[in-house]
């Protein structure tokens, strides 16, 4: 393959992985942003509270989220079997079709009781599509990229992540901006599902185009004996290493504006703007982190992110938490949160990609990413809202990312120092 060629692939490899990223994050920062109005939509009645249906809103994103782990064993398993390029067309046309469909279903008010199974039906099946995408994404990014730039190529998926949630919360904050509260309400939230038709069918024309890795291939040529215990015992160290990355992440960038609004009777704009901070100090480090961690190793950059979180996390929070605190400061303290995150996420996929060879790195990594997401991320807004409204303490949130992270410390000292110089494994 000429030098031409081989450049040339490498940058579809990393568009058609990282396109399907941002839909599936796009979708999963709207449901986020527009949670209070959705609960108002498809878990209200005359007998429910706010709270319990925010709870349930939340319930519902966390079960999207335990299904990623069966789309990341279902998906992942093809994937490692036929290949990472049809694998990542089937979880695309699934993505796409069920996150437009959320924009079409029909809400309380119209089918009663009806409607919230319905909801949770549509984000099982998001759940599904979205949990056999990291994996193959990652896959494709990490086999074709130069030994020397793995960090870097698998940065791009996280910042995909901060992009998709950039845009939904951008669009989020042109229609609440555009458009009146009861409009807002009744149909302005299909908006931001309904538009993720044109991005799928950008993202599916990307994906046609795409190549089967070398790595892949050459696997398939001789394949290696299987080892499932390395694999599984990986899987744990994975979730380990990643939980305070999922934990951090949804709490700062997700959970955040509901958390503002009814805890801290913020208004609607303020915890969009808010987000948008939050989001834009994530994206901002991210590439760099990817790019360091390429020259030092993941181990040095991610264990900084982890403890940076560990030591501002109650500061920042009380920091929002105080009144007589400008906004100048607010806005401040939500960019360093996103910009402590960004040194995790951006090592995270190279590191992931790393520790499981070519035969189960799309299963692998897969589950770990999602399992952890499962649990960390999908439950951190249920959790946070829970406690919160158990114990009536504000600084639950603080609490979460604490603890999580501080494993993820231990589990991150692990690593080896010269893990990004080796060929990944077959």
């Amino acid at each position: 393959m000429s030098t031409t060629t081989e450049v040339s692939t490498r940058r579809r490899s990393l568009l058609a992985g990282t396109v399907g990223n941002f839909v599936e994050w796009y979708e999963f920062g709207a449901y986020g942003f527009f949670a209070t109005v959705i609960a108002a939509n498809f878990f209200s009645s005359t007998s429910t509270s706010d709270a319990e249906s925010l709870i349930k809103t939340y319930a519902s994103f966390a079960l999207a989220f335990f299904f990623r782990p069966i789309g990341a064993a279902i998906f992942g398993r093809v994937g490692d079997r036929i290949g990472r390029r049809p694998t990542l067309i089937i979880v695309l046309l699934l993505m796409t079709a069920s996150t437009a469909l959320i924009g079409l279903l029909p809400t309380y008010a119209t089918v009663g009781a009806a409607a919230p199974w319905l909801l949770t039906l549509v984000r099982a099946l998001q759940g599904l599509s979205a949990g056999g995408e990291f994996g193959g994404a990652v896959s494709i990014m990490t086999e074709f990229a130069p030994k020397s730039k793995r960090g870097l190529y698998g940065a791009w998926q996280s910042l995909t992540v901060a992009l998709g949630l950039l845009a939904g919360a951008g669009l989020a904050a042109i229609l609440a901006t555009v458009l009146s509260a009861q409009a807002l309400h009744d149909w302005g939230w299909r908006v931001p599902f309904l538009v993720a038709l044109p991005l799928g069918l950008v993202a599916l024309l990307l994906r046609l185009k795409l190549e089967e890795t070398p790595s892949f291939t050459r696997v398939q040529e001789e394949p290696p004996p299987a080892a499932p215990g390395e694999v599984a015992r990986a899987i744990v160290l994975g979730i380990c290493r990643l939980m305070g990355w999922s934990a951090a992440g949804y709490t700062f960038l997700v959970v955040m504006p509901s958390y503002l609004q009814s805890t801290l009777d913020a208004t609607f704009r303020q915890a969009l703007v808010a987000t948008v901070l939050a989001n834009a100090g994530f994206a901002l480090s991210i590439m760099p982190a990817g790019w360091l961690s390429d020259k030092i190793g993941r181990r040095p950059v991610m264990v900084t992110g982890a403890g940076l979180v560990v030591v501002l996390a109650f500061p920042l929070l009380n920091l929002l938490q105080d009144k007589e605190a400008g906004l100048a400061a607010k806005g401040a303290a939500v960019f360093v949160a996103g910009l402590v995150v960004g040194l995790m996420a951006g090592p995270g996929p190279a590191m992931l990609a790393e520790m499981f060879p070519t035969r189960a790195r799309y299963t692998g990594l897969g589950l770990a990413y999602s399992l952890s997401n499962a649990v960390f991320s999908g439950s951190a807004g249920l959790i946070i809202t829970e406690l919160i409204k158990r114990t009536k303490n504000i600084d639950i949130p603080a609490w979460y990312v604490v603890v999580t992270c501080a494993v993820s410390v231990v589990a991150l000292l692990t690593l080896r120092g010269d893990d990004h110089r080796r060929e990944l494994r077959d």
